[in-house]
């Protein structure tokens, strides 16, 4: 990140207004939370390089709100992410979703998973993605309306990765959940560690969600992870839902499964109220 803390980036400055292209085509399940009572829309992240666009969501009314980071999948803060958010602050929650990959190009435009892959995910440093999360964190609690001693995260897909990296790098995290994340995998310069590298030294409890016929995560991997866990002293826990493909909670794409949705939504509430993100 070197050269990043010394130049501005102009790469992604605003957020996808709909679906990315590469998400199409969307499904007739697709679930729309309104933002009547809230406070929505796109806001800017001051980071060490510049800003960022993120999406924020919470009521219109109250301040001392648990914060919730919400990490995007590969398609980057589309109107998925943007509506988990919303309901979230139906919730009470301050959620909010940083856009982690503004300085390596706009996945909302790209055709083609793979091309989103290649040409923008694979030159996105963890380290970046963590001192961007810290600084999200920062502004939720400048904002004057979150309460970051109740600080919650959420992630899925690429952004479950995350999840568990980001507890791990920040103790003042309470509670993670992990939905569907990658757990297993060859360290690289920009991705130096996975999830199994930091399992035995975690302290913040993260419950992870996956499925049993997930095509890009071998359940192998997920019960290296749990044992990898149990040595541990975090509490973190592991669900897996037998039946349920990758991608089970994106209900505007073909593999939603709608009672593991349904049911890691409520395990998710519930390990938050669980560990004080409430």
């Amino acid at each position: 990140m070197g050269d990043l803390t010394r130049r501005k980036f102009i790469a992604v400055t605003t957020l996808a207004a709909s679906f990315a292209i590469a998400a199409h085509p969307i499904s007739a399940e697709v679930i729309t939370t309104d933002d009547q009572d809230l406070v929505a829309g796109e806001v800017k992240i001051p980071v060490k390089d510049g800003e960022i666009p993120a999406y924020r969501a919470m009521p219109a009314v109250g301040k001392d709100l648990p914060v919730v980071l919400v990490v995007q999948e590969i398609f980057g803060v589309h109107a998925h992410i943007q509506d988990i958010c919303r309901r979230f602050a139906k919730l009470g929650y301050l959620a909010i979703a940083p856009e982690m990959f503004a300085r390596q190009g706009d996945v909302s435009k790209l055709t083609d998973i793979q091309e989103i892959r290649q040409q923008v995910v694979s030159k996105v440093p963890d380290e970046q993605v963590m001192s961007d999360l810290d600084a999200t964190v920062v502004w939720a609690k400048k904002s004057g309306k979150g309460n970051t001693d109740k600080l919650g995260i959420t992630g899925f897909c690429w952004g479950g990765r995350i999840v568990w990296l980001y507890a791990a790098h920040n103790s003042k995290v309470k509670a993670g959940v992990a939905w569907y994340g990658r757990l297993v995998d060859e360290p690289a310069p920009l991705t130096p560690k996975n999830p199994i590298d930091i399992a035995g030294e975690l302290k913040v409890p993260v419950l992870g969600l996956y499925g049993g016929k997930d095509e890009y995560i071998p359940n192998q991997t997920v019960e290296r992870m749990r044992s990898a866990l149990k040595a541990g002293s975090s509490g973190s826990e592991i669900v897996v839902y037998e039946d349920a493909p990758h991608g089970f909670y994106a209900d505007y794409r073909p593999t939603y499964r709608k009672e593991p949705a349904l049911d890691g939504w409520r395990r998710l509430l519930d390990w938050f109220k669980k560990y004080g993100v409430v």
